[in-house]
C-alpha cells in the first residue's frame, strides 16, 4: 500500500478567488478545513462512491455530502428519472401542483409510519421550522425541549448547545450571534438518555411545553444510540401530557430505513422531518404529522398553520426522490450497506484493540466513526474525552490513501449502495497503517 500527499495547487488558486466573492471562501463552515498548505480541495465531479478534485486526486468518500448520497455518485436511474422530466418539460409552475408531487406524497405516507400527509420544502431546517410552528401552533403554547448535542437546522429556536465546550453545557449555548435570548428562553436543554431529568423538565414546565425535538440517534455528533426504552418513554410521557413529540429524521430515515427510526423502533412520533438521503443529493426535505395536526395547515379551509416555499414540490426534484425510493424499496439495498457498515465497524474496533489505542467506533446500518476515548459513549458529556486532534489527524492522514472523511471533530461517516467490499478492506488497511504510526 502506498501513501501518496495530494496535489493542491488548483485548489489553492480555486480557494482563493472564492475568498474574494464567498464569506471565508466556503458557502458552509464545516466544508473548510486545512490539509498542509492547502485550506480544502474543491471538488469537480464525482461517481459511484468517488470523488474527484480539480488537482486530478482521486478519493474513496464517506463523507457523502453529510449523508444525502445513499444509492451512490450520479446514479443512473436517478440522474434518468431527473433526465426524464425535464425532457417532459417539466418546471416550477408555482401553481396547483403535479402528478409527481402526489406520488411522493403516496411513498411517504405508505412508508413512514407518522405520515398521515405530508408537506414537501428544501432543506432540513425548512421542515423543522414548520414542525416547531405546528407544534405552538397546534397546543398554543411557547416551550419546546431539545437535547444536548442534537443539531436540528439553523432555526433560532434549537440553534444552540450542539457541540458545546465543558463550560457551557447546561447553560444556553447559542451558536450564533443575532438571535433573540426572548426565542432562546424559550427552548429548555435536556441530558440524552436520562429519562429522569426529561421527567423532571416535563413536570416543571407541562403547563407551557408545547412540543419535544430530537434526533433518533444523534448523528451530528457522530452516533449515540438510545439506550434500551429510552425513546420509548419518552413517547409515553410526551402522550400523557398532551406534548408534540418531533422525530428529526432528516439523517436517519431512508439512512437506516425506508420508514425511518420509527419504524424500525416502533415509535410513532406526532410529526417527522426527513431529507437528506429521501433522493440521493438532490434538494428535498419533508415534514409529515397525523392527521389532526397536518389538518390544521393553513391550506385546509379552516387551517391556521402557515407553510409556504417557492421551491416546494419541484417536480425535477420530485421526480429524484421517487426515483431513489423505488431503489431503496429493493431489500438489496440495505443489506448491502449494512453489511459493509458492520464489516467497517468490526475492522476499526480490532485495529484499535490489536494496536492497544484508546477507542470506541460505534454506529448503525451504514453510518461509523471512530471516537478516540476509553469507554463507552451514552450522553454529550462522554464526548469530552475524545482526543480530538487524534480524530482529525487520522482523517487527514487518510487524504493521502485517497480516502475522504470529513476533516471535523465528532463527525460521522457514511456508506452507499455503490462502495464495495474491496474498498471497506482497502479503507481498513489505511487506517491500520495509519493509526500505527499515530499511537
Amino acid at each position: 500500500m502506498s501513501r501518496q500527499p495530494i496535489k493542491v495547487e488548483k485548489s489553492n488558486q480555486l480557494f482563493e478567488r472564492a475568498k474574494k466573492v464567498i464569506p471565508g471562501g466556503a458557502n458552509q463552515a464545516h466544508r473548510k478545513y486545512e490539509y498542509e498548505n492547502a485550506v480544502f480541495p474543491f471538488i469537480e465531479s464525482g461517481e459511484g462512491s468517488k470523488i474527484y478534485d480539480v488537482d486530478g486526486n482521486k478519493y474513496i468518500d464517506y463523507h457523502c455530502a453529510f449523508g444525502p448520497i445513499i444509492l451512490g455518485r450520479n446514479y443512473p436511474s436517478v440522474n434518468q428519472a431527473v433526465k426524464d422530466a425535464i425532457d417532459a418539460k417539466a418546471d416550477l409552475f408555482g401553481v396547483g401542483g403535479t402528478e409527481t408531487e402526489i406520488e411522493l406524497h403516496e411513498k411517504i405516507s405508505q412508508h413512514v409510519p407518522s405520515g398521515d400527509k405530508s408537506l414537501l420544502c428544501t432543506s432540513g431546517s425548512e421542515a423543522i421550522t414548520f414542525a416547531i410552528r405546528a407544534a405552538r401552533g397546534v397546543t398554543n403554547k411557547k416551550k419546546i425541549i431539545k437535547f444536548q448535542g442534537h443539531y436540528h437546522g439553523f432555526h433560532d429556536s434549537v440553534l444552540l448547545n450542539v457541540i458545546s465546550s465543558p463550560d457551557k453545557i447546561n447553560k444556553k449555548d447559542c451558536l450564533s450571534s443575532g438571535i433573540l435570548n426572548e426565542v432562546l428562553d424559550q427552548t429548555l436543554i435536556c441530558e440524552w438518555n436520562n429519562i429522569e431529568e426529561f421527567e423532571r423538565i416535563v413536570k416543571e414546565n407541562q403547563d407551557d411545553l408545547a412540543g419535544v425535538v430530537l434526533e433518533p440517534i444523534p448523528h451530528n455528533i457522530g452516533c449515540i444510540l438510545p439506550k434500551d426504552g429510552f425513546l420509548q418513554e419518552i413517547r409515553e410521557i410526551t402522550e400523557k401530557n398532551n406534548i408534540i413529540l418531533i422525530f428529526d429524521e432528516v439523517i436517519t430515515g431512508w439512512r437506516h430505513g425506508i420508514g425511518g427510526m420509527q419504524k424500525i423502533l416502533n415509535i410513532t412520533p406526532d410529526i417527522t422531518t426527513m431529507g437528506k438521503a429521501i433522493a440521493n443529493g438532490y434538494p428535498i426535505a419533508a415534514v409529515c404529522g397525523k392527521e389532526e395536526i397536518m389538518s390544521q395547515v393553513q391550506s385546509n379551509k379552516d387551517g391556521h398553520i402557515f407553510f409556504g416555499g417557492t421551491y416546494n414540490g419541484h417536480p425535477i426534484i420530485t421526480a429524484a426522490a421517487l426515483a431513489t425510493i423505488k431503489e431503496l424499496e429493493n431489500p438489496k439495498v440495505y443489506e448491502h450497506i449494512f453489511k459493509l457498515g458492520k464489516k467497517m465497524r468490526d475492522g476499526l474496533t480490532k485495529i484499535t484493540n490489536d494496536l492497544d489505542i484508546k477507542a470506541h467506533t460505534t454506529g448503525f446500518g451504514s453510518v461509523f466513526l471512530t471516537y478516540f476515548l476509553a469507554g463507552e459513549v451514552t450522553k454529550y458529556n462522554d464526548l469530552l474525552r475524545n482526543n480530538g486532534k487524534m480524530f482529525i489527524d487520522y482523517r487527514k492522514n487518510l487524504l493521502d490513501y485517497g480516502v475522504h472523511m470529513i476533516i471535523k471533530n465528532l463527525k460521522r461517516n457514511h456508506i452507499t449502495y455503490s462502495h464495495t467490499e474491496k474498498e471497506i478492506s482497502y479503507t481498513l488497511e489505511a487506517s491500520e497503517e495509519i493509526l500505527r504510526t499515530l499511537t
